[in-house]
């Protein structure tokens, strides 16, 4: 009878099968093995109640099956299905996603990439608040860094998933113009310590190019910071209510830079006596599940996070072994979900 709290060994299954630990060592890993060997062994090893020493493994193969997953910002609810997407597909190959949220802040990111990487994770996927902060260069260095969003400009990745942000920021913009929009306030997450976010760059340029007169505005993804943000916005005043005298009309669009903060919008909007579709146009851009079920139902733009997560966790799995990849860039392309929450400007 097996002594109480006592751990199996890898010697007693070699013992009881007749083989060497090393060839009871590949047979539980699936390598250089016959198919009958591995199956007796994983059969003996069932018996004996064996489990591999997690500690004892890594320290053997130098890996923890642990990927850190580092998030921009977790009150972003598309960006939290995102991360559990990952975890999922990380977990069907046998490894672990230790998620951490760098909450919108480019310093506390960088100091959670590097405790990601001093506890060793095996690799790191990011989807980058400051994706051309200095820091990055020697965090890639350390640990396969694979970039979800936007790219790394100063750091050499092991892949990157990135967004066709030009193209998402065209269509919408040239949807809304198409519906006769002119003043359009576009709500981003980017905060001022890192205004040459790639979005934030190329929606500049896309209204100069479509002769839109367009604001953009920071504003947090949290609920009640959002609709704050859309108050002041909605009224053109600091406080948030509509000023006495005759001012700047307000925007006939707002843009959001995710659906998340488009909730604060219609949040806003209901307190103003607003109808959004009717006396207000609004736009997301990521398509969470929750956009499908406003009244209207939020016009946004899918962007496949199904096929993100997968090839993110793909190209992060393939570093960590050591194994090429035929594209280490993936470009995803946005698709406009047209819905009742942007309509055609009637004045």
């Amino acid at each position: 009878m097996a002594r109480p709290n006592k751990r199996t060994t890898l010697r007693e299954v070699a013992e009881a099968t007749g083989l060497s630990t090393a060839a009871v060592s590949y047979a539980l890993r699936g390598k250089h093995v016959s198919k009958e060997t591995e199956e007796r062994v994983r059969k003996a090893a069932a018996e004996l109640g064996y489990e591999a020493d997690p500690i004892a493994r890594a320290l053997a193969s130098g890996r923890t099956s642990t990927v850190g997953v580092l998030a921009g910002d977790l009150q972003d609810l598309w960006q939290q299905q995102l991360m559990a997407a990952i975890g999922r597909e990380l977990l069907a190959g046998d490894r672990y996603a230790l998620i951490l949220d760098a909450g919108g802040d480019p310093a506390r990111e960088l100091t959670l990439a590097k405790q990601l990487r001093d506890q060793r994770v095996d690799g790191l996927l990011v989807s980058p608040v400051d994706p051309s902060a200095e820091g990055w260069a020697v965090i890639a260095d350390a640990v396969p860094v694979v970039s979800i969003g936007d790219a790394l400009s100063r750091a050499r990745t092991a892949g990157e998933v990135l967004f066709d942000n030009r193209a998402g920021i065209d269509a919408v913009l040239d949807y809304l113009r198409g519906l006769g929009h002119r003043r359009v306030t576009v709500l981003t997450p980017t905060g001022p310590s890192t205004p040459d976010r790639p979005a934030d760059v190329y929606v500049r340029e896309a209204a100069d190019r479509l002769g839109l007169g367009v604001e953009v505005v920071p504003c947090a993804q949290e609920l009640s910071e959002a609709t704050a943000v859309a108050r002041r916005v909605l009224t053109n005043s600091p406080d948030g209510r509509r000023p006495a005298g005759p001012g700047l009309a307000p925007p006939t669009a707002v843009f959001c830079f995710s659906d998340s903060i488009a909730y604060g919008v219609y949040a806003a909007a209901a307190e103003a006596s607003l109808t959004v579709g009717r006396d207000l146009s609004v736009v997301g851009f990521d398509d969470h599940p929750v956009s499908r079920v406003l009244t209207p139902p939020l016009t946004t733009v899918d962007w496949g996070l199904g096929d993100i997560a997968k090839e993110a966790a793909r190209l992060a799995v393939a570093a960590i072994e050591g194994r090429r990849v035929r594209r280490k860039r993936i470009l995803c392309a946005p698709r406009l979900s047209e819905r009742g929450s942007a309509v055609r400007v009637t004045d």
